[in-house]
């Protein structure tokens, strides 16, 4: 992939969609697929917002049968199902563990069961997968007694047993995100991320288009363009208001999502479901050999460019994950090896508490109050953006007078074209018998059919194959990154290429050996090379 800001041309673009999120990758592939000519314009890296903070699964959303969302849980349902089919490197089933309660009502047999039998009648078609290693089975009941032998933690006062149920687990949001871009790209979409919009052509009361400046160079370019559609997620309503001219007219409500990484603190390869003493899931996630537990949801006020994830906040999160398992002493600080945040755009539907605002998504289309040439997209959940795209796109063909047809949900996304999961795993260890078993493992869900080129990479020096974790990641890996996958900075390597930064510091030796790689490829001054060190060092450890 290459940054077409950096040669940008006069051509007037179908489509200009602004954010490289999931929402923003999925709707420049869906209107790519369909014929229009697409630019996506990030300012940021793609997936570097809430895209990334994310408790790495895709789900129907159980919690929302609460609120009687049913059209929502369907969606997702079958939204994950689609993901399964068409990103089967990155999608995989997940097993649930929730523990019943008498004294809980929300955790009572006679609530859960009901909305497992309802949730498992909404996935009906879970059983028709392309490859037969993802389908899902349906819930079960196990006694209090199976429940702790299958996950200790479990909170034992008032126990009375465990439902057990399927949702799915996203390997790699980060990769999984920059998928939906290459697909976008390899049907023929325009594409850069570090592109930040700072204002908007118009003519008599309509958006022609966007003024962006390229970040890495400080070059200013003007894109025109027939339609933007603003997909800026927590920043939709700040990239609304420059469109308008105006401040603080459009607002958006922002949801607050910590995750903390930690020691394997479970027993199986299930997802722990506790209840914080709120009445908001905790959830322990299995996740590469270690706990991914999440998440918090709490109203952020403020400019979401200032948004940081403190100790402060990490500590009220353990209080509050130890109370949902009835251990004080199950998490400390000294545990986290790594916390991330990020904000979630929200509908704004009056409802006080934002864990209880819905997670449905809107399609606003501006020509009804004045601004024609622009729709903005709010709201929604990672696991539903695909079937957002697919009605922006029937919005859009109503604007340019196409039938909307989509084609995403029965097509492969780039890259992921895999039958039979478990055996393009098995032909790679074959294959590639001079690597470890678990690191071809590892590597084939991470670049799916791009294997062989990042281990030919890895084949060509002796010291692009040393492992630097025990996936067995390596410097193979940023060269990569960096020549066909538009890493520009050396957080773009760590945590959205690869993995080498998602599980926290990696180590001093390992980010001056990955910095030297990114400055050598990318011509980095020393002073650069410092610079992304230190913002590296200070990100991937907990806060102080």
């Amino acid at each position: 992939m290459n940054r077409f800001i950096e040669h940008p041309s006069n051509k007037t673009y179908d489509i200009i969609v602004i954010g490289g999120g999931i929402s923003g990758a999925a709707v420049a592939y869906e209107a790519a697929s369909q014929g229009y000519s697409v630019a996506l314009v990030e300012k940021c890296d793609f997936g570097a917002g809430t895209s990334s903070a994310t408790s790495k699964l895709i789900h129907g959303g159980l919690r929302y049968l609460a609120n009687f969302e049913y059209g929502l849980v369907r969606e997702s349902l079958r939204e994950r199902k689609t993901l399964e089919n068409i990103a089967p490197n990155f999608v995989y089933p997940l097993a649930f563990l929730l523990p019943l309660y008498s004294h809980i009502k929300m955790r009572s047999k006679l609530i859960l069961e009901p909305g497992m039998i309802i949730y498992d009648v909404l996935s009906y078609d879970k059983g028709f997968t392309w490859d037969k290693s993802k389908r899902l089975p349906w819930h079960r009941l196990l006694s209090s007694e199976k429940a702790v032998e299958m996950e200790p933690v479990v909170k034992m006062d008032t126990l009375t047993g465990a439902i057990v149920f399927y949702d799915c687990a996203n390997f790699n949001p980060e990769r999984l995100t920059l998928a939906f871009i290459k697909s976008a790209v390899k049907h023929g979409a325009d594409v850069a991320n570090y592109a930040k919009v700072e204002d908007f052509v118009r003519d008599d009361k309509r958006i022609n288009g966007v003024v962006v400046r390229d970040l890495l160079s400080n070059n200013t370019h003007t894109l025109h363009g027939k339609l933007v559609i603003n997909c800026g997620g927590p920043w939709a309503d700040i990239l609304l208001n420059i469109a308008r001219g105006k401040e603080a007219l459009q607002h958006i409500r922002r949801s607050e999502g910590i995750h903390i990484v930690t020691r394997k603190i479970t027993n199986s390869n299930a997802a722990v479901g506790g209840l914080t003493p709120s009445g908001r899931p905790c959830n322990l996630i299995p996740w590469r050999g270690y706990t991914l537990i999440g998440t918090t949801d709490r109203e952020y006020i403020g400019d979401p460019d200032q948004y940081c994830v403190t100790r402060e906040k990490i500590e009220e999160y353990i209080a509050e994950v130890n109370a949902s398992f009835g251990n004080p002493n199950l998490l400390h600080y000294s545990d986290v090896l790594y916390a991330y945040g990020g904000l979630r755009p929200l509908i704004d539907d009056q409802t006080n508490d934002v864990y209880k605002t819905s997670r449905k998504y809107e399609i606003f289309d501006h020509e009804q109050d004045g601004l024609a040439g622009m729709i903005t997209v709010e709201g929604g959940k990672y696991t539903t953006s695909r079937n957002l795209a697919e009605n922006v796109l029937k919005t859009v063909g109503k604007k340019f007078g196409r039938k909307s047809k989509s084609v995403t949900a029965q097509n492969y996304l780039a890259e992921s074209e895999i039958s039979d999961m478990e055996a393009f795993i098995e032909k790679a260890k074959a294959d590639f018998k001079d690597f470890p078993a678990h690191t071809v493992d590892y590597l084939a869900r991470m670049y799916g059919t791009k294997l062989p080129q990042v281990l030919d990479i890895a084949r060509s020096e002796l010291q692009n194959a040393t492992p630097l974790n025990a996936d067995g990641e390596m410097p193979a890996q940023a060269l990569y990154a960096i020549r066909e996958e538009m890493a520009c900075t050396l957080m773009d390597i760590l945590i959205r290429r690869t993995g080498i930064g998602t599980l926290g510091h990696p180590g001093k030796d390992v980010l001056e050996r990955t910095a030297q790689i990114a400055a050598r490829e990318l011509d980095w001054e020393h002073g650069k090379m410092e610079y992304e060190l230190e913002g590296a060092d200070r990100a991937l450890s907990p806060p102080k």
